[in-house]
């Protein structure tokens, strides 16, 4: 079977060591390109659109899953996804993250016949038509991780007000928008606040029900959206009660609004 790939590693020697294990073990693939940092990988992989990309979790610039989110959202629609594996260091949890999600990974240091599984199942999946939606349902779940085991749901923020410390309750909370190392809280009132806990932590102890991650820094009241609108390239928008601003909807979070 003939393929194309990408592989993202900043370690040399073991992108080398890839890319060679790789090649023996699949005569037929073609390594397109090698990049060393997540922006190089995510332009590499929109220029070549290879079948498989091996992504290096941990990267410099941006890591592995956020340059896999990147990459799916500005994947061209009519193209079939790309099939993605991680390659990582062991970690029991990142490994039961992956396998919960039906997502591959190669683990650090490559070993021969941990690889070989990789290539097998990577054939039997190209030679089958391509699901998009199951790929970033993956991936979407994987990015949401689970609930932070033990905590209760948030009931209550702390959020800045110039020099205040204002308590909001979660209840009157529209939006959550991820801004450099602060979260913009906007409230029904229409109130603007910021917090500095980063935003997948807020998400872990969210009702998901009651709050819709819509992008990856974008999370919003489901019962607050006003109305959603899809342009003519298929992009859906939201916008919330009393509020003028629209927000994008990416593509990994779009089916909640399909049945529309």
């Amino acid at each position: 079977m003939t393929a194309t790939a990408l592989i993202a590693e900043d370690e040399p020697l073991l992108a080398q060591t890839l890319q060679r294990e790789l090649l023996a073990l699949w005569p037929g693939l073609r390594i397109v390109a090698m990049a060393g940092d997540g922006l190089s990988a995510l332009a590499l992989s929109l220029e070549h659109l290879p079948d498989v990309v091996f992504l290096d979790i941990r990267m410099p610039g941006q890591d592995g899953l956020t340059t896999a989110s990147d990459m799916l959202e500005r994947w061209p629609t009519d193209r079939a996804l790309p099939h993605i594996v991680f390659v990582t260091a062991y970690d029991e949890y990142a490994l039961q993250a992956f396998e919960a999600q039906a997502i591959d990974y190669v683990l650090k240091p490559v070993r021969s016949e941990r690889l070989a599984r990789t290539v097998t199942r990577l054939q039997t999946a190209l030679s089958r038509p391509r699901d998009n939606e199951t790929t970033l349902a993956n991936l979407r779940a994987l990015l949401q991780g689970t609930p932070a085991s033990g905590q209760p749901p948030l009931k209550l923020l702390q959020a800045s007000v110039g020099q205040q410390l204002r308590i909001v309750p979660v209840e009157q909370v529209m939006l959550l928008e991820a801004a450099d190392k602060y979260v913009r809280v906007l409230t029904r009132d229409g109130q603007e606040l910021w917090l500095r806990t980063p935003l997948k932590e807020l998400l872990e102890r969210l009702d998901p029900e009651a709050f819709w991650q819509i992008h990856r820094g974008t999370v919003v009241r489901a019962d607050a959206i006003a109305a959603a609108s899809r342009d003519a390239q298929g992009q859906w928008r939201v916008q919330l009660q009393g509020q003028p601003e629209q927000h994008k909807v990416s593509r990994l979070f779009a089916h909640r609004f399909r049945a529309m």
